[in-house]
């Protein structure tokens, strides 16, 4: 960052020096006739201008050290912050936004750092040296530079103002592509299902459109750039040579003092031209630095204590006291005074219906959001008082989608616990009923895993997800609907085998399905994010009319009693 400048600061300077030896090879060599003037100034000059390359090169090597560091450092950071987030950061920025954050709008700031290194410095100090040095050859011509640069930077500044605005807009135009494009991606299937592509690939066709129309516009703005700058310097090298040619005929200037002059101000438009390039470069890299400055200056909602406080004995194990919860989009409470205890080693089923609140429960278990109000307690220690890498250990979570990773199906096993080994693998397989069907496959867990499991079926994708999280081996295993893609047979057998594999784990099973937690310990009723029974099956059979009624509505309760 600092030696790449000063390499280009004297390439800058050695090209300062080049007009006048060229007026020194006019006025002296060239008028007297004298070959070895003109041609040991001629290979000074050359040697200058070798030097400078020499220079220029180095500069360009610092230049890109520095700006793919810089990059690496800065997507590292911003990727690292990302996850510091909480889901409500996430939902309020947008997942499609953080990813163009992560990929262009780095790629355009690395490209502003390797400019401004490159370019930055160059550009300013050969528009004032060609100033500086127009002056010392005559006052009166440099009143030409005096009044021609100005006016160029005025054209930059005004171009610059005006380009900012709409370099946001297209990087707002980006992240509405990718947010289409990556939902249609993903929901290809259900598109061609309803015969939605035409209308899809037009709503696409009006995003490109408008990015398009602005990006040309901004364009159209940036390339009156260059046509403005040339007339202003052109017309001040019109001027140049008038008036050169006057006070030469006066004896107040030398030819090459003119042609010094010309080269000057020719200096000054190229240079003027590299700044204008540089400033549409740079702006575009401001616009994506501001959009990167607000993701890092987002701080979570969800702090970190340093250290984790120790458990209290005697406590139960699980306590929600008094738990309400509201998402940060506004609308009614998602969940209201919730209050329930769960003992080491049970099974908690979690049953209402859709919307009621089942999967929100068990993400603010896991800590996925903090409680609007109330607390979670687990050995008698609020959720928030352990340290998320803490909390995070003690649990294992089978989110409501599969969730599959690119690799293979051991490397997805294990991303809860590295030091696991085949035996560990297996045996979670065989709980999550998913040792057939991995047994089959020729290359068994090495068998390669495409970008979220798209080579597996669903109740594939659900028993692995399962031994994912068992291989964990956590104290608190959250089963969140986890079981749905799965026939009832196989539902039955991963029951029974969770009853027999998980002994002293506590388990949070989250179903549609009465008959799939009817054997829990406790059963806890939602209705609408409230808490609306809470016992054994029997218990709620005798006491909760919504329980019954899910249970009637699934064949498990006739009108005399249970089937």
């Amino acid at each position: 960052m600092i030696l790449g400048p000063l390499f280009k600061l004297t390439e800058a300077i050695l090209e300062l020096m080049i007009p006048l030896l060229m007026a020194d090879i006019i006025d002296v060599g060239i008028r007297n006739g004298d070959r070895g003037y003109v041609v040991t100034h001629g290979l000074f000059m050359l040697s200058l201008g070798a030097i400078g390359l020499v220079c220029a090169l180095i500069c360009q090597y610092f230049a890109a050290v520095c700006a793919q560091g810089f990059g690496r450092s800065l997507r590292k950071t911003l990727f690292r912050h990302i996850f510091s987030l909480s889901q409500k950061e996430y939902g309020t920025i947008g997942t499609d936004s953080l990813i163009t954050r992560l990929t262009s709008d780095v790629n355009q700031v690395q490209t502003g750092v390797n400019m401004f290194i490159r370019l930055a410095v160059r550009a300013p100090f050969l528009t004032g040296g060609s100033i500086v040095m127009a002056l010392l050859i005559d006052w009166k011509i440099g009143l030409i530079f005096l009044v021609s640069t100005p006016l160029i930077v005025l054209v930059l500044y005004v171009i610059m103002s005006r380009s900012v605005p709409y370099y946001l807009q297209i990087q707002k135009g980006q992240d509405r592509i990718s947010r289409l494009a990556g939902e249609n991606l993903e929901g290809a299937r259900v598109i061609r299902a309803f015969s939605r592509q035409k209308s899809e690939v037009e709503t696409f066709d009006v995003a490109g459109d408008d990015l398009a129309k602005t990006t040309v516009y901004v364009g159209k703005i940036s390339a009156a750039l260059n046509p403005i700058t040339s007339v202003i310097v052109n017309l001040a090298i019109v001027a140049i040579v008038w008036f050169g040619a006057r006070f030469t005929d006066m004896g107040i200037l030398e030819q090459g003092q003119i042609i010094a002059l010309v080269n000057y101000m020719t200096q000054t438009l190229l240079a003027l031209i590299v700044l204008a390039n540089i400033i549409v470069v740079l702006t575009r890299a401001v616009a994506s630095a501001r959009r990167i400055a607000q993701v890092l200056e987002q701080q979570t909602s969800m702090q970190d204590v340093a250290e984790s406080q120790k458990a209290l004995s005697g406590s139960p194990y699980i306590e929600f006291e008094n738990v309400s919860f509201r998402y940060h989009s506004g609308g009614d409470e998602a969940l209201e005074k919730i209050s329930f205890q769960v003992d080491k080693g049970w099974t908690l089923g979690i049953i209402g219906g859709t919307g009621c609140g089942k999967t929100t429960l068990a993400r603010l278990l896991a800590r996925e959001y903090d409680v609007t109000a109330g607390k979670i307690k687990i050995e008698g220690v609020d959720i928030r008082d352990y340290t998320l890498a803490d909390l995070h250990q003690k649990i294992g979570l089978v989110p409501q989608t599969a969730m599959l990773f690119s690799g293979t199906i051991r490397s997805n096993l294990k991303l809860g616990n590295e030091t696991a080994d085949d035996t560990v693998l297996w045996k979670a397989l065989d709980t999550a009923q998913g040792a057939e069907f991995v047994h089959s496959k020729p290359d068994g867990l090495d068998t390669v895993i495409e970008e979220g499991g798209k080579n597996l079926s669903g109740g594939q994708k659900q028993r692995l997800t399962i031994a994912r999280a068992l291989a964990k081996q956590p104290q608190i295993l959250i089963l969140d609907d986890s079981a749905s893609a799965l026939d009832y047979a196989t539902d039955a057998a991963l029951r029974k085998a969770l009853r027999r594999d998980t002994r002293g784990m506590t388990v949070v099973m989250i179903s549609q399905r009465a008959s799939t937690i009817k054997n829990a310990d406790r059963i806890l009723v939602l209705d609408d994010g409230r808490m609306c029974g809470y016992g054994t099956h029997e218990q709620l059979l005798n006491n909760c009319e919504v329980y019954r009624e899910i249970c009637r509505s699934q064949k498990l309760l006739s009108e005399e009693g249970v089937q």
